[in-house]
Parts: structure tokens; C-alpha cells; sequence
């Protein structure tokens, strides 16, 4: 084919750099540092926690886990299974947050013992959105997400102005969002709260303290992307503390490398063909390094304004130091 007679473009995998930055964690802390890194586009995810598997295989049971986590959320499900996995291999997790740790990420610090934050770090509510297969759609075709906040906000706005319509709000509602959609939100935000306690009785023994901290994360605040800073985490219940600023500087020049790594290598063809080569989600320790790349061709279907993907070769894949050599290797993880 004509179109692919250009060369594509490679993500960089950056393994000897990462190690040393670990290795000199590892030293500072007296621990073993776990990291888990998503890019923009990434997410947490149910084959994170498969992922997360080899690693643990590689380094063995630790009294400790320092678990550096920059990600902006996924599947809250998959946070639960994170860290009952972890809690497997290690006494105990303190997690270590340099940036963003959104939604589900917030998730799986909950099953922290400790939160040690960062200048730059946030955590943010937990209060579930999803994207159903019939959400509404967007400009570019797309499905939206919908958040219960957002669909009570909406009718407690149209009561205030029409306080004595005899009309059903939802009677309006039902032809912006199907009916569907608003159940499936309502059960998705019974299903968060019961998360948050399940991760908290991992350390928080009082139910009336769990039950505190998982209602202010899923309903005190007016936005799902609200930026919970360390005093506002201190306020509601958690465990936090100041991270170290050594640590700190270190762990941001680890994602300054994971970035590097996770930066969208596209290929343009011409104007209706592509390539994507990019990594989504990285797990690494000691002399071991998992992450998922993202190899697929990219067509513009005109008639639909939207690209779609073909030839998908994307998978798993396995970085891990055997004395002097390292080898590299595909994880099938379905």
C-alpha cells in the first residue's frame, strides 16, 4: 500500500533510566517502590491488575510497598482488585503521590495504610460516571459519560425553576439521557460507595470513619475532577503526610521519563490514514518493567466524522533484568 511506504514512529522505552531512578528510591526509602503510570489516554483497568501480577512474581513478598501512582482514573472495580492483589505480596502499602491521583487512582490509595503527597499532588472525589452504550452522543459521534451528580443537579435545577409545573422533570430528561442510562448511573454510585468502605476496612477498623470518609469522596463535592489537596485529605479522614522533597524531585523525573515514554507516537499517512504507536499504562520495579503499547492503523470514515482502527497489534509487553541481560518479551493477557 502507498500510504505505508513511511517509516513509523517508535515510543522509546527507557528502562536503564527508570531503574537507576528506582534503585536510588528504593535506597532513600529502605522500602521496594512500585510505580504505576498512565498516560493521558490510559487508564486504570482490569488487565492493570495481571500487569501488576508479574511484577509482584518478580520481586516477592515485602514487609513494605511505597506505590507511586500519576494517573487520572479508570474502572473502580479494577482498584479494588489493585490492591487486594497488593496486599497479597506486602504487609504494608503507603502510597506515594507526586501529581495527579484522580478517581479510581484515589481509589486505590484508599487501601493505603499511608498517603504521602507531594507540593503538586491531588487526590479528587470518587463519585462514579460512566459511558453506557446508550449515553448520548457527542459532536464527534462519540459517547458521552454521565455522572449521577451531574443528571441530580440537572433535575434539582429544573425544580427550582418550575417549582409548581405539574410536569415530571424526567418526563424532559428522558429526551436528553435514556432511562436506561440514569438507572445504570444510580447503581454505578451505590457501587462506588460500597468500593471506597471495602478499601478502607483494609486499615480503618471504626465502620463510622470508613463510612465518613467514602461519603464525603462520593457526594461533598461539586465537581468529579475537584483537586483534594493534602489539608482538604487531612480534613476528611484519610492518612496523609508530607512527601519527603527528595523523594519527591526523584519521583518527577521518573514521570518526566514515563511521559517521554507515553508521548503519542502517530504516523500520518495522508489525510484519512494513520498509525498510533503509543504506550498507555506502565507498572515497573525493581528490574522489571510491564507496560501496554497501543499498535494499531487509524482510518477516518468521512461519512461518519469519526476514525476507526484496524489491524490491531496492540499488547502487553515484558521488560525484566536476568543478571547481566535483559530480556523483552509479549504478556497474552486477555
Amino acid at each position: 500500500m502507498a500510504t505505508k511506504a513511511k517509516k513509523e514512529k517508535q515510543p522509546p522505552i527507557l528502562f536503564n533510566k527508570t531503574q537507576a531512578i528506582i534503585k536510588r528510591v528504593n535506597k532513600i526509602l529502605g522500602g521496594t517502590v512500585v510505580t504505576y503510570f498512565n498516560n493521558s489516554r490510559g487508564s486504570v483497568c482490569h488487565d492493570d491488575v495481571l500487569a501488576l501480577f508479574e511484577l509482584l512474581e518478580k520481586i516477592g513478598h515485602q514487609q513494605k510497598i511505597y506505590l507511586f501512582i500519576k494517573s487520572s482514573g479508570g474502572n473502580g472495580q479494577a482498584s479494588l482488585r489493585i490492591v487486594n492483589l497488593l496486599r497479597q505480596y506486602c504487609d504494608e502499602v503507603i502510597a506515594v503521590i507526586p501529581l495527579e491521583c484522580a478517581s479510581a487512582a484515589t481509589m486505590i490509595t484508599l487501601g493505603a495504610n499511608e498517603i504521602q503527597m507531594g507540593p503538586m499532588a491531588y487526590l479528587t472525589p470518587v463519585d462514579t460516571s460512566l459511558t453506557h452504550s446508550l449515553s448520548p452522543i457527542d459532536r464527534d459521534n462519540d459517547r458521552v459519560s454521565v455522572s449521577l451528580d451531574e443528571l441530580t443537579r440537572v433535575v434539582r435545577l429544573w425544580q427550582a425553576q418550575n417549582g409548581k409545573a405539574k410536569e415530571n422533570p424526567y418526563q424532559e430528561l428522558f429526551q436528553h439521557v435514556h432511562p436506561l442510562v440514569i438507572g445504570a448511573v444510580d447503581r454505578a454510585e451505590s457501587l462506588s460507595i460500597m468500593l471506597s468502605k471495602e478499601l478502607l476496612a483494609y486499615h480503618i477498623k471504626e465502620e463510622n470513619v470508613a463510612d465518613k470518609i467514602a461519603a464525603s469522596l462520593n457526594a461533598k463535592y461539586p465537581s468529579h475532577g475537584y483537586p483534594i489537596l493534602y489539608e482538604e485529605a487531612k480534613r476528611i479522614g484519610l492518612k496523609v503526610s508530607r512527601l519527603a522533597p527528595e523523594i519527591n524531585s526523584l519521583l518527577l523525573e521518573l514521570n518526566e521519563l514515563y511521559s517521554e515514554m507515553g508521548q503519542r507516537a502517530t504516523t500520518d499517512f495522508d489525510d484519512t490514514h494513520a498509525h498510533g504507536n503509543e504506550i498507555l499504562n506502565i507498572w515497573e520495579s525493581t528490574d522489571v518493567l510491564v507496560y501496554y503499547r497501543q499498535d494499531k492503523d487509524w482510518f477516518y470514515r468521512t461519512e461518519e466524522r469519526r476514525w476507526i482502527s484496524l489491524n490491531d497489534n496492540s499488547s502487553w509487553q515484558r521488560v525484566a533484568k536476568i543478571g547481566k541481560k535483559v530480556d523483552k518479551s509479549i504478556l497474552h493477557i486477555t
